[in-house]
């Protein structure tokens, strides 16, 4: 008989489950994909429905359920801490109770509580819930990290902003154990230090730290003295000190305090005003700060242990023009980052805690990884799909594979918008060729396009390339698998365009409209592009259309981005794709073998009212 676990993360940020068969990545999925909320952190029904539905059992089949962190550490963190503050942060201290009390404190009876409702669903006799396990927090992003990894001994470095009290720890994974080398622990958190830039540059914390790290190219790291100087003592071994007097978070609503504000001489930058080369300089410095931490700790994690393995979880391993400087320093022979490293991902993680430490079952090492790609998600069969165009009367084409994508080739290379709903959905953050939009990147205006028309976002914002396998080397400076789009490498030099000395003193944005190489949609200011590699094996329809797309115009890339527009969680099913087809400029939607033309579909009078429906991020 089949022995499933479930892991769940939830109550902070980004709910998730994920199930495991005999130690076996089966299904994972974040709440928000069906809420259609950002970043819900809701108790993750859906999520849960999803798993169990795709394995045909309910949650009497489940051996244990695991969840991601030990709540009574985390609140004896929050009492510690507010002690310590008081007599200030008192507004905070009261509004964190109000939520502690109510469900957090008393956290296994609200999970078994949620957890009947769901087995309800299922209208099962049998309304037997499973045994609950707890894990702890980095041990979560470590296990997420390592078990599925491709190697049999790594070092696992977690950075996040914080669990219940670690904010960066390190680990030595081998076989079936994790065992922890050392921890720092909160308010010392390299996250949250990113999170307080980000919220000073006036971007969401907790979803808008990607937006600072693709901001930071434009800027001069003219700050980074200073940050080291008044903000974070680095130790040549790269652990560190927050001089906390410059943060709020520990004990309030705002990340910065008034000091931080005197030292750079501004207050923080209201959302949506604008951005100046202030806010620019801010980012690069930043990013300069966290690589640095984040090589300094790799390069003496190396030194003691001698271990030739990295893998990387937590937030802060999302941070991927870091991750790519850690490539090219060459400090470690492999790197392998969980894709879904934030706290999604520790739903998994917390999953394989309870197979590989409290069953002590053994590892398999799959030399590729276990993730399958992290198409983990939901998927839909064309009958399933052909059934809703027909019920709406949305007209389309059915062609088999090999027509389809020459056609699409043709389509992206007229410099047409495709919205690409394939298989099943990615678990984690970045859209890989499941739900993804597409386009040519060698067109110039192709960026600014999908940026202002399609997903409704900032004009700075690049847009990430995929690449056959076999191709990376010949398109960007680097020969390694990046499947999760979790390495940022520079475009190749054969196919950049130097800018003149008069462009060359340009400030900001004002580079953003120069041809900087053959592939302008995804060359960043500073020549580099957020890689992922597509192999044949993992997603062979994807790599079948960019296949046809190099067969047709020479080049093995296309541009990525996530389905859908800026605000909205990416979609999940084909009615959510349609919606988001319906709402923007794209010109051609293709869910599985059905292809939708715009130009063929009902006329809708423009509303923009949904807009207001996705909070902007």
């Amino acid at each position: 008989m089949s022995s499933y676990i479930l892991g769940l993360s939830c109550y902070y940020h980004d709910s998730a489950a994920a199930l495991i068969k005999d130690g076996e990545i089966i299904a994972a999925a974040q709440e928000e994909r069906f809420s259609r909320k950002k970043h819900d952190s809701s108790f993750p029904k859906n999520a849960i429905y999803y798993c169990l539905k795709s394995q045909g059992i309910t949650l009497s089949d489940i051996k244990e359920i695991v969840y991601y962190e030990k709540p009574l550490l985390t609140f004896e963190r929050l009492l510690e801490t507010y002690l310590g503050a008081a007599p200030r942060g008192g507004r905070s201290f009261i509004a964190a109770m109000q939520v502690w009390l109510k469900e957090k404190l008393f956290l296994k009876t609200e999970l078994q509580k949620n957890l009947k409702e769901v087995q309800a669903s299922f209208e099962s006799e049998i309304n037997v819930i499973p045994n609950l396990l707890f894990s702890e927090h980095h041990l979560s992003h470590a296990s997420a990290a390592f078990y599925p990894s491709p190697f049999e001994e790594s070092i696992v470095l977690c950075m996040d902003g914080v669990g219940e009290w670690a904010t960066t720890s390190a680990w030595i994974g081998k076989g079936k154990s994790i065992k922890p080398l050392w921890e720092i622990s909160f308010p010392h958190s390299l996250g949250l230090l990113y999170s307080s830039f980000t919220y000073y540059c006036g971007f969401k914390v907790n979803s808008g730290e990607y937006k600072l790290m693709g901001l930071a190219p434009y800027g001069e790291p003219k700050y980074v003295d200073k940050i080291k100087k008044h903000l974070i003592d680095i130790k040549e071994d790269g652990t560190f000190r927050l001089d906390i007097s410059y943060f709020k978070y520990h004990r309030g609503f705002r990340m910065t305090g008034r000091k931080f504000h005197e030292l750079f001489g501004k207050q923080p930058r209201k959302s949506e005003t604008e951005l100046t080369q202030f806010h620019m300089d801010l980012a690069a410095s930043i990013q300069a700060v966290t690589e640095e931490v984040v090589l300094k700790l790799a390069k003496s994690l190396r030194q003691e242990t001698g271990i030739k393995n990295i893998c990387l979880a937590g937030g802060v391993a999302l941070n991927c023009v870091a991750n790519g400087k850690l490539l090219l320093e060459k400090i470690f022979d492999n790197i392998w980052i969980q894709p879904a490293s934030g706290d999604a991902g520790s739903a998994l993680g917390a999953a394989l805690v309870g197979w590989h430490q409290h069953h002590q079952q053994e590892r398999i090492t799959n030399t590729n990884d276990s993730m399958k790609g992290t198409y983990l998600g939901p998927e839909f069969s064309n009958e399933e799909i052909t059934k809703y165009l027909h019920r709406i009367s949305a007209p389309y084409h059915t062609h088999v594979d090999v027509d389809l994508f020459e056609l699409l080739a043709e389509e992206l290379e007229k410099g047409h918008v495709i919205g690409w709903f394939n298989g099943p959905m990615e678990f984690g953050p970045r859209s890989l060729g499941g739900r993804s939009i597409l386009g040519d990147p060698r067109n110039q205006k192709m960026q600014s396009l999908m940026n202002l028309k399609i997903k409704f976002r900032e004009s700075f914002r690049p847009f990430a390339p995929s690449v056959l396998e076999e191709d990376v080397s010949n398109q960007f400076e680097m020969s390694t698998k990046s499947p999760y789009m979790l390495l940022v490498a520079p475009v190749k030099k054969e196919l950049c365009i130097q800018m003149t000395e008069e462009q060359d003193k340009l400030f900001g944005i004002e580079k953003l409209n120069i041809r900087r190489s053959s592939l302008p949609a995804i060359t960043h200011v500073d020549y580099s592009a957020r890689v992922q590699t597509v192999s044949s094996t993992t997603n062979p329809r994807y790599y079948k259309l960019i296949d046809a797309f190099k067969r047709k115009t020479g080049c093995p890339t296309i541009v990525n981005t996530s389905f859908n527009v800026r605000g909205e969680p990416i979609v999940c099913t084909p009615q959510d794709a349609y919606r988001c087809f319906m709402r923007t400029e794209m010109d051609i939607l293709v869910l599985q073998n059905q292809i939708l033309f715009k130009g063929e579909q009902p006329k809708v009078e423009k509303d923009e009212k949904w807009m207001q429906e996705f909070a902007l991020d």
